[in-house]
């Protein structure tokens, strides 16, 4: 039994049950902090969400096959795709070194759907990385809330977090693998902030609490048009944000835990165009080896993307008006 975790004890289904039993019946290699795969790669589990949005938005599918594709260059990282929401066999998590979400959140999170979360727990508790994108990084508060506190260091809140569409400008980055090779860049999306971060934490700079290591990566100063939103939904504006006019947002954090595992949000993502921009990309490609506890290499993670690679494996969702 996992404490703390919805639908542990009595109320857990079968599948869970024998998913920790099978967890149990590993080689014991295979239950240390960094799983590997047969061949002594390091695995990343890269679940992508069901259809939403209109045409080029929330393109979960598209986007994490890209993402995939531009780590076949990484010789020692392998990437396992989910699709849906979710894997169609559980079996992938065994060697498992981490498993990042793309997907819509809110109630609908993948990772509290059915025994979803006592299994991210029982991963996370065992080392695996864990790492959440976009509207991914969204959970009620007492439906996946301390969860995700627990694994990532924070998360999306509705009424206390915000959404608006915007352009930040990223100037400057912590010295740290995610932020390998990245150059200063400045991009619209929907880029999501005031976190619910675990108490302590800010965007202000690095800090530990409990054992966790907490690091904002992606940092930017929201003009007062900004905090005045428009938000995406619930429109806003919400005075806590306007009072905190001048403060700088961590859009995108990486946590290092103390059960030995990594995780990491990112809160843009919402419009595919945008991983024709090498730095965006170069950001999450980072950080999808180094959630496996891989070593990000000298310069980050190097990728090319045609303009056609963007129109490949889109969601049918109809024409784009």
């Amino acid at each position: 039994m996992i404490d703390g975790v919805p639908g542990g004890g009595d109320k857990w289904g079968n599948s869970m049950k024998k998913f920790i039993l099978s967890l149990l019946l590993l080689p014991a290699f295979t239950l240390t902090s960094h799983a590997l795969t047969p061949d002594g790669k390091r695995k990343v589990v890269l679940i992508a969400g069901k259809p939403s949005h209109p045409p080029l938005m929330h393109e979960f599918r598209a986007g994490s096959l890209l993402l995939a594709k531009a780590l076949q260059s990484m010789p020692g990282v392998v990437v396992e795709l989910g699709e849906q929401g979710w894997v169609k066999d559980e079996a992938v998590f065994k060697d498992a070194d981490a498993v990042v979400i793309y997907a819509d959140g809110g109630p609908g999170n993948p990772a509290v759907q059915a025994n979803h979360a006592g299994i991210l727990q029982a991963l996370a508790e065992r080392g695996c990385g864990i790492g959440f994108m976009h509207y991914g990084v969204e959970v009620l508060a007492d439906k996946g809330g301390a969860e995700f506190l627990r694994w990532i260091g924070g998360h999306y809140e509705n009424a206390f977090s915000c959404n608006p569409i915007w352009e930040p400008k990223f100037e400057a980055f912590p010295a740290h693998p995610v932020t390998e090779g990245v150059q200063p860049f400045q991009i619209k999306d929907e880029w999501y902030f005031n976190m619910r971060f675990v108490s302590g934490f800010t965007a202000s700079g690095a800090s530990e609490k409990d054992g966790m290591k907490f690091t904002p990566i992606l940092v930017a100063k929201p003009s007062d048009d900004v905090r005045d939103g428009p938000y995406v939904y619930p429109a806003g504006p919400y005075p806590h944000i306007v009072a905190e006019s001048g403060r700088p947002e961590a859009m995108m954090w990486c946590v290092e835990r103390k059960d030995g595992g990594r995780g990491f949000g990112f809160t843009g993502g919402h419009f595919h165009m945008n991983w024709r921009n090498p730095d965006f990309r170069r950001t999450v490609l980072n950080a999808l080896v180094w959630v496996t506890g891989a070593e990000v290499p000298k310069g980050g993670v190097v990728s090319r993307v045609e303009e056609d690679d963007l129109k490949q494996n889109l969601d049918p969702k109809g024409a784009k008006k």
